[in-house]
C-alpha cells in the first residue's frame, strides 16, 4: 500500500436521543476522503455546522450516504443535498439511503423528500447486499438488525484496505462474517459491559464480533449516555487486552490516516499521533 492515503473524519461520535440532543457528544457522522473523492456518512444534527468547522464544505461531496431513519444519522441530509448539488443549481452527486429514508417503511420515514431526491444525479435504495462505487471506492450495504427494520452497516474496499461500519445493529449470528477481513471496523458501540441492548452493540458485543471477525484495528464510536458515564476509553482499553487488537475509542474532530499506516490524530493541535496498525 503506497500514496497519500485517505482519511476518516469523526466530526459526531455520540448516538442515540439523550446524546442527540443534549450533544454530549456531537452527532455529525462521518466524512471519508480520498483525493477529491468525498463521502459522507449519517449526517446527523451537527453535520453541517461541524463540516465546515473541519473546514470540510458539503459542497465537496461526491455521495451522501444514509443507513437508517432515525434522525442522529438523517437530519442533516437535505441541507447536504442542497450543498452537494451547488445549492440547488447542478444536478450531481449519489445519495445513497434506505427504503425509509427515501419513500417510508413500516411506519418509519421517509425524512428526504421528493424535491431533494430530484436534485441528485444518481439515487440508490440501500438493503442488504447492494453495491455501489464512488469512483474508486466499492460499497457493500451489510444486514443490520435495528429498530428501523431496513437499516443498514457498510463496507468499503479501498486502495488501503477495507473499512467496516457496522451502523447502528444488535448483535446476531453472522454479523460479525460481514466484516472479515477488515483493515479497520468501526463499531458503533452505544453502552458498556454488564449493560445489554437488544437493538444495538454493547461491548459485550463488540467483543464477540472482534473475536469473531479479527479486523487490524477497531475503533469505537457513536456512544451513548452509558457509555460516556462509564468512559469509552477504558471500553475500548478492556477490548484491545481482551482480543489484543488494537482498538481506540473515537473523540470528536479525531481524523484516522489510512495508507501504508493507520494513524489517528486528535482533534487538538497539541494531540500525538498514534499509530495503531503498522
Amino acid at each position: 500500500m503506497t500514496g497519500d492515503g485517505l482519511d476518516l473524519h469523526f466530526l459526531g461520535t455520540g448516538g442515540g436521543r439523550h446524546v442527540m440532543t443534549s450533544q454530549m457528544r456531537r452527532t455529525a457522522g462521518i466524512r471519508l476522503v480520498h483525493d477529491d473523492t468525498h463521502v459522507h456518512i449519517d449526517p446527523g444534527p451537527g453535520a453541517l455546522v461541524f463540516s465546515n468547522w473541519a473546514q470540510l464544505s458539503p459542497r465537496k461531496l461526491n455521495a451522501l450516504i444514509v443507513t437508517h431513519c432515525h434522525p442522529d444519522h438523517y437530519s442533516d441530509a437535505e441541507v447536504f443535498v442542497e450543498a452537494m448539488t451547488n445549492g440547488t443549481h447542478t444536478k450531481r452527486g449519489l445519495l445513497a439511503a434506505t427504503t425509509s429514508v427515501l419513500e417510508g417503511a413500516e411506519g418509519i420515514g421517509p425524512s428526504i423528500s421528493d424535491y431533494h431526491k430530484g436534485l441528485v444525479r444518481d439515487l440508490l435504495t440501500l438493503e442488504r447486499g447492494t453495491k455501489f462505487s464512488v469512483n474508486d471506492l466499492d460499497f457493500t450495504a451489510n444486514e443490520a438488525r435495528h429498530s428501523d427494520p431496513n437499516s443498514v452497516g457498510l463496507r468499503v474496499e479501498t486502495p488501503y484496505g477495507s473499512i467496516g461500519y457496522t451502523s447502528d445493529t444488535g448483535y446476531f449470528e453472522g454479523v460479525s462474517e460481514q466484516y472479515l477481513g477488515n483493515r479497520l471496523l468501526i463499531l458503533c458501540t452505544v453502552w458498556p459491559r454488564s449493560n445489554p441492548i437488544n437493538i444495538h452493540l454493547n461491548t459485550d458485543d463488540a467483543l464477540r464480533i472482534l473475536e469473531e471477525a479479527k479486523p487490524k484495528a477497531c475503533i469505537l464510536t457513536h456512544f451513548g449516555v452509558r457509555m460516556l458515564r462509564a468512559g469509552p476509553e477504558g471500553e475500548a482499553a478492556y477490548l484491545q487486552e481482551k482480543t489484543g487488537i488494537p482498538v481506540v475509542a473515537a473523540r470528536d474532530g479525531m481524523k484516522a490516516h489510512i495508507s501504508d499506516v493507520i494513524t489517528l490524530q486528535g482533534p487538538r493541535k497539541t494531540d500525538e499521533p498514534m499509530i495503531i496498525d503498522a
